[in-house]
């Protein structure tokens, strides 16, 4: 989304591919195809199956990044493990003691993946709000839109709320730029570069660091400081060649030198 002054007001997030549904849940659905006759070498084939599914589990390096919705699939298929595993169990009846102490350990096996699993899932939760905190994306768009309608004190103080109350959040950046904008807006030049700056002080990796940079060097114009102006418009070009906002500062470097 554009913001007024054509910044980008929002981020999209991508969610992973699933990475390995299907293969445990395909091997042990064979088994619902074999015949008591069978049992033994299938519980061998069942135990290799689990423990390729426990090394996979072992090695999986769960991000913030992963959606719910891997997750919630893979435990699908895992809860479908122990089901076809009790299936076969009770298919082929206890014929030896051997095999049923075989069985018993598989079900131990499957228990260990699941329980270690839900603690990989425990540290992957998403960060969240605090409790009877509002909600951050209805907080954002609400700044938003009061900004884009001219309401600017309401939007300057929605935008600030949003910072102080999620400053670890994707539009923390976005939000601390929408409150340079407000005073942009009102011709609050002078408030309006502080806050600018503050995009690259305390979000120096965040996608708004080239717009924030390219309104400070025109709040500077504003301000009669021609010099630094120039100088952070130099600074852009710089750092982010292939931005919108480097190719805009280009445009007004270039026409400066021909005054």
């Amino acid at each position: 989304m554009k913001g007024p002054t054509g910044g980008r007001w929002s981020g999209h997030t991508r969610s992973p591919a699933r990475p390995w549904a299907g293969g445990p849940v395909a091997l042990a659905l064979g088994l619902l195809l074999v015949v008591p006759g069978c049992y033994a070498p299938q519980l061998v084939v069942l135990k290799s199956g689990l423990d390729s599914l426990r090394v996979q589990v072992d090695t999986l390096a769960v991000r913030d990044s992963i959606s719910m919705r891997v997750i919630a699939g893979i435990r699908h298929d895992l809860s479908e493990q122990r089901d076809i595993l009790l299936s076969t169990r009770a298919a082929t009846g206890s014929t030896t003691q051997e095999q049923s102490e075989q069985m018993s350990r598989l079900e131990a096996k499957l228990d260990e993946v699941m329980a270690r699993f839900n603690q990989i899932q425990k540290t992957a939760e998403p960060v969240s709000a605090a409790p009877g905190a509002p909600d951050p994306n209805q907080l954002y768009d609400q700044a938003s839109q009061d900004l884009t309608q001219g309401r600017y004190p309401l939007a300057l103080q929605e935008f600030r709320e949003y910072v102080q109350r999620f400053p670890t959040f994707d539009l923390a950046d976005n939000a601390q730029y929408g409150v340079g904008e407000c005073f942009y807006a009102q011709s609050k030049f002078d408030s309006a570069a502080v806050e600018y700056e503050k995009v690259e002080q305390q979000y120096p990796q965040g996608d708004k660091v080239p717009a924030a940079l390219w309104k400070l060097a025109l709040c500077r114009e504003k301000l009669g400081q021609a010099g630094q102006a120039r100088k952070t418009m130099e600074d852009l070009v710089k750092r982010y060649p292939l931005s919108g906002e480097a190719q805009l500062a280009r445009d007004r470097l270039g026409a400066a030198k021909h005054r």
